[in-house]
């Protein structure tokens, strides 16, 4: 993984850019296109966090993070969550260390906010990014978000 590995905020600049990138086409019904989670992230600009992933000059990938949102708003004992909401890598960019920095840098701010935990979904399937979001960590908690797995990784020795 590359030093120069940085996180920059979507602009009339790189917009195009960013709606341009694309995922392998066998992930395409994992996770939705970039143009529709900055559209989500427009229409929800308190709880989105949307970010491109350079390497150098080079756009590898798109992060969209999430903060204070309940999943189930009519469960009085439903608590906030914030975590990762969107990961979009690059089809040619894969297995470079690019979504673990991307989700170690959504962690990172979800640490800074104050809170002790990231919160993840993930569509299910033979191909699926599972096995991603278990090796980083996160945590299957038995609930389900829609069809998702809701996962979730607890940071150790926060005070």
């Amino acid at each position: 993984m590359s030093s120069s590995l940085r996180l920059e905020k979507i602009t009339p600049d790189n917009v195009e850019a960013a709606c341009r990138l694309k995922v392998r086409p066998d992930q395409e019904g994992f996770v939705a296109p970039v143009a529709w989670s900055l559209a989500e992230a427009y229409a929800q600009p308190g709880i989105a966090w949307p970010r491109l992933i350079f390497d150098g000059e080079q756009l590898v990938g798109f992060v969209m993070g999430f903060f204070s949102v309940r999943f189930h708003p009519d469960d009085p004992d439903d608590r906030l969550r914030s975590g990762l909401w969107r990961l979009n890598i690059a089809a040619g960019q894969q297995g470079r260390g690019y979504g673990r920095f991307a989700v170690e840098s959504v962690c990172e701010e979800v640490r800074r906010r104050g809170l002790t935990r990231v919160t993840t979904t993930w569509e299910p399937g033979e191909r699926g990014p599972e096995g991603f979001y278990l090796g980083l960590g996160f945590r299957p908690t038995g609930e389900k978000s829609g069809d998702q797995v809701v996962g979730e990784l607890a940071f150790t020795g926060v005070q």
